[in-house]
C-alpha cells in the first residue's frame, strides 16, 4: 500500500503542528484506512563513556520534536526515535552506522555528534543514501560536495574558532597565547582555526599537539604533567585546548599541580569540552573555575528557553539550560520530519531514505536555534551567528555572553 499525503502542509513547523493541528491528509485503501506506517529516526552518539551527556542531550532534543509531531495525531506515519552508541569514538563509530543502516524503516540519523565519528560513519549512511543531520559536528572537511547526505544544524570551526580567538585576543587581552590540539579530527582541526584566526589578531601563537589518552574516562591525573610542568615554566598568558572534556580536566588539574592556574592565566576550550565530563575528571575540581568554554551556535540563544524549557524538561528530565546542543538536536529532527512528509509517496524505505535527503536540501524555515536552510555541501545557508562563551563558575558551567 503506498501512503498519500498532502505536500503542501508538510512544511508547517513542529510547534505550529502541536499548536493548531494543520490537517495532514492520509489516502485511504479499498475498504478502509490505511494504517500508518513506522519510521525510525536514529540518533547516533556517545551514551556510554565519558561523553555519555553529549548523546543523551542529543537524543532528548530528538525525542522532544518526535514527541510533539506525534502528539498531533496529524502526520501520515508514526516516528519511533533509536539509539546508536559510538561513545564518541571514531573505532566504535563505523560498527554503529552498519548497525543504523540495517535497522528496519530507519529513514534518518540525527547525528553523529562527534567530528572523528562522523567522518568514518559517512560512509556507510552515504552507501545507503541515509541523511545524517548532525547538531554538534562542527569540523570544516566534514561538509563538501553538493546534495551532500551530510548536513549540520550547527556552525563550522571557521566559525567557532575565530570567536574564540577574537574572545583570547579581543576580549581577554592575550598577546602570548599557546593552542593545544589533540590529534583526534576535531581538536586538531579546532586548534588550527584557533591559532590561525590568533595569529591574524596579532597575537604571539605556539602550537602543540598531545595524545587523546582519555577517550571513555580512563586517564588518570598525571596524565600530562610534563607538559603542565613545561606550560607552567614557559608561562603563556593564555592557553587553548582544541579537544574534549576528559582530556581538558586532566590537562587543567596537571597544570594547577605546576602553579599555572586561571587565577593568573586564561584557559579555554570549545564545545568539546563544554560537558559536565570536565569537571568530574579535573583533579581538584575547584582548579576548572575560571576555565572558559565555547560552543558553535547559529543564532543568540542556543538553549530551549521558556515554554519550550519547561515542556523540554517535564519529557525528557533533562535541564533545558545544561542541554548543550539538544536545541539543535531538536531543529535537526525538525529538518527530517519536514523532509519525509514531502517525500514522493513510497512503499520503499530505500526510496525514502534518498528521498529524504532531497528533501532536507530544500527544507527552509526558522527553528529554534535560528533560520534553518542547508548549503549543497550540507552546511547551513545562514551559518554566522554568535558562538557562546560559558565559565566554570563554583563548579558549574554558565554562560556568560556571545561573540559574533
Amino acid at each position: 500500500m503506498k501512503l498519500r499525503w498532502n505536500k503542501t502542509v508538510a512544511i508547517a513547523s513542529i510547534g505550529a503542528l502541536a499548536m493548531t493541528a494543520v490537517p495532514l491528509v492520509a489516502g485511504s485503501a479499498t475498504g478502509g484506512a490505511a494504517a500508518k506506517p513506522t519510521y525510525v529516526i536514529g540518533v547516533q552518539g556517545p551514551f556510554t563513556g565519558a561523553d555519555a551527556d553529549y548523546g543523551d542531550y542529543d537524543y532528548a532534543g530528538v525525542e522532544f520534536a518526535v514527541s510533539q509531531a506525534n502528539a498531533t495525531g496529524k502526520l501520515p506515519f508514526t516516528l519511533q526515535v533509536e539509539k546508536f552508541d559510538d561513545q564518541g569514538s571514531s573505532t566504535v563509530a563505523p560498527g554503529a552506522a552498519q548497525k543504523a543502516v540495517g535497522t528496519k524503516n530507519l529513514v534518518a540519523i540525527v547525528g553523529p555528534a562527534f567530528s572523528g565519528a562522523s567522518q568514518v560513519s559517512y560512509q556507510y549512511y552515504h552507501a545507503a543514501n541515509i541523511a545524517e543531520v548532525s547538531p554538534s559536528a562542527t569540523a570544516v572537511a566534514l561538509a563538501t560536495g553538493t546534495n551532500s547526505s551530510f548536513l549540520r544544524t550547527v556552525a563550522d570551526d571557521s566559525v567557532q574558532g575565530l570567536a574564540d580567538a577574537q574572545y583570547l585576543v579581543k576580549t581577554k587581552g592575550i598577546k602570548n597565547l599557546t593552542v593545544i590540539g589533540d590529534e583526534s579530527f576535531y581538536g586538531a582541526g579546532l586548534a588550527k582555526a584557533v591559532a590561525t584566526d590568533a595569529k591574524t589578531l596579532g597575537a604571539k601563537v605556539t602550537t602543540k599537539s598531545i595524545a587523546n589518552i582519555n577517550e571513555g574516562g580512563g586517564g588518570n591525573a598525571g596524565a600530562y604533567s610534563t607538559l603542565a610542568t613545561s606550560l607552567a615554566q614557559s608561562a603563556p598568558k593564555g592557553i587553548f585546548y582544541g579537544g574534549y572534556a576528559p582530556e581538558f580536566g586532566l590537562l587543567i588539574g596537571d597544570l594547577a599541580s605546576d602553579g599555572y592556574t586561571t587565577a593568573k592565566h586564561v584557559l579555554m576550550s570549545g564545545d568539546g569540552s563544554n560537558d559536565p565530563a570536565l569537571l568530574t575528571s579535573t583533579s581538584p575540581k575547584k582548579a576548572a573555575n575560571g576555565a572558559f568554554l565555547s560552543e558553535s551556535a547559529t543564532g543568540k540563544v542556543s538553549y530551549f528557553t521558556g515554554a519550550m524549557a519547561t515542556a523540554f524538561t517535564k519529557l525528557t528530565g533533562v535541564k533545558a539550560s545544561v542541554a548543550i546542543y539538544a536545541a539543535q538536536s531538536y531543529d535537526a529532527a525538525d529538518a527530517i520530519i519536514r523532509a519525509l512528509g514531502a517525500a514522493a509517496p513510497s512503499s520503499s524505505i530505500a526510496t525514502l531514505r534518498s528521498e529524504t535527503v532531497t528533501g532536507l536540501h530544500a527544507v527552509s524555515f526558522t527553528g529554534v536555534t535560528g533560520p534553518i536552510a542547508f548549503q549543497t555541501d550540507g552546511n547551513l545557508k545562514i551559518d554566522k551567528g554568535s558562538v557562546q562563551i560559558s565559565e566554570v563558575k563554583k563548579g558549574k558551567i554558565v554562560l556568560i555572553t556571545s561573540v559574533g
